[in-house]
């Protein structure tokens, strides 16, 4: 991100404070683009050795079939999730005791993919929020720990689904376990969801009561296939992560703030675009030379995953993929035809690669957890034609709050491109057209971390 805060006289020349503060005067911003100590460890401290302990014992439970054997304690779902449970419990009071496992569990009735009244159970751990002004908002990241083969309704053959979605399931499993080490402001969730593979419906029940509950999800990553850096044809791409994420929501009637975000070129600044962007301007400062690749699509053509119901919920959500699937190692009955062995084995996972991924989520989950939240109900003043640009916002209530940025990038550019701090204050000017730029409002606390953008929205 370019920062427009070298040169005195461009800031001045830049910069109208609504409280009538001096130009010459303008607030020093804190480093924001510093390293954060406590991220850095976390990041360091993910380990592919124990990632691949985590996917070799997921493959090893034969199948996790949504409604395999729940009675065996080395075969199917059932052993699958007390076994994540119990690890997550063992890495979490090693930890201090803080993150919070538990089951998630509801009886889904039969349907196109479940042949019988089936329970479905989510393990998920919860890491509290240590400030009062902020425990209540959550981060969630999940990976899913069901598997399957060919035929979708077979609860009985080998499906070791090694990358799709053990990959997943160990790096929530290993984020939870290095992280709850640690203290943030806000709360984190990780998950292990169970029934993607029959329609998304682990992912689903969480989200409902999410919302029935009206918690305050400010963001949710599904990492779902993560494990491979090789593709079909053999090409090796460890260099880089796919984030898919959804414009504004392809629904049958247009909310209004839908409406605000297509009436002034929004579009591309939904919350899931945002989120994208702090992801990956996070991501890639504390994972060097590893790419997020910002997809800006819900998903990709005829496939899903468990991001969907929390986008139909009005949270922002983002998907996490490797970017060259090999599909002969995903959906496949074990196997070998001429000479090509198929099936979704650990020996086709990459577990470094796996583990950059997690680095990346957690860098992103900390950065987020640590920092203030979006700033509410920011407006563009639109009343008087004008070349200047004047936002306004409600104060954030954070006690360590430093103040706020603005930011602005090109109409046709995907991240920000330039940042002003303007201080404690709730509204502020800039020289620079509504008509030339997209701008957005973040929150900056004393230590330099920074909320994801909010878009303004017009006031006549």
């Amino acid at each position: 991100m370019a920062h427009v805060t070298s040169s005195k006289t461009l800031l001045a020349g830049l910069l109208t404070m609504a409280a009538g503060v001096s130009l010459a005067a303008a607030p020093a911003s804190p480093d924001v683009a510093r390293h954060q100590a406590q991220i850095d460890k976390i990041v360091a401290d993910i380990s592919p050795q124990r990632i691949e302990g985590y996917v070799r014992k997921l493959a090893g439970f034969k199948t996790r079939h949504t409604m395999s054997d729940t009675v065996s304690d080395t075969v199917g779902i059932g052993a699958a999730r007390r076994w994540i449970k119990s690890e997550l419990e063992r890495c979490g009071a090693q930890a201090g005791g803080r993150l919070q496992v538990a089951f998630d569990s509801h009886v889904t009735p039969v349907s196109a993919r479940i042949s019988r009244p089936t329970e479905v159970v989510n393990v998920v751990a919860t890491l509290p929020g240590t400030q009062d002004a902020s425990k209540e908002r959550m981060y969630v990241v999940s990976g899913h720990y069901d598997s399957r083969n060919t035929d979708i309704m077979d609860a009985k053959g080998d499906a070791p689904g090694a990358n799709d979605d053990a990959s997943g399931t160990a790096a929530v499993m290993e984020m939870a376990c290095v992280m709850a080490r640690h203290r943030f402001d806000a709360t984190l969730v990780f998950m292990t969801v169970a029934a993607e593979e029959q329609g998304l419906l682990g992912a689903t029940h969480w989200a409902e009561q999410a919302r029935l509950k009206n918690l305050n999800i400010a963001g949710m990553f599904t990492n779902d296939i993560i494990g491979s850096s090789r593709a079909d044809d053999g090409r090796i791409d460890d260099t880089q992560v796919r984030l898919f994420a959804e414009s504004v929501p392809a629904t049958k009637d247009m909310s209004d703030t839908v409406r605000s975000l297509l009436a002034t070129g929004g579009e591309n600044d939904s919350l899931s675009r945002q989120l994208a962007r702090h992801v990956k301007e996070t991501g890639e400062r504390y994972v060097p030379n590893f790419k997020v690749s910002v997809i800006q699509r819900r998903d990709r053509y005829l496939r899903g995953g468990d991001h969907m119901p929390f986008l139909a919920r009005g949270y922002a959500a983002l998907r996490f993929t490797e970017p060259n699937e090999d599909f002969a190692h995903q959906h496949q009955n074990l196997r070998t035809e001429g000479g090509k062995v198929y099936g979704d084995l650990p020996e086709f996972d990459d577990f470094n690669y796996i583990a950059r991924v997690a680095k990346v989520n957690a860098a992103a989950l900390a950065s987020l957890a640590l920092a203030p939240a979006a700033p509410q109900q920011v407006q563009m003043r639109t009343d008087k034609l004008e070349n200047d640009s004047s936002l306004v916002w409600q104060p954030n209530t954070e006690p360590d709050l430093a103040g706020y940025r603005i930011v602005w990038r090109d109409t046709t550019a995907a991240q920000w491109q330039g940042s002003l701090f303007v201080g404690n204050v709730n509204e502020a000017t800039v020289k620079l057209s509504k008509d030339n730029y997209f701008f957005g409002v973040q929150a900056v606390d004393k230590d330099g971390n920074v909320s994801v953008a909010t878009y303004p929205a017009p006031r006549r």
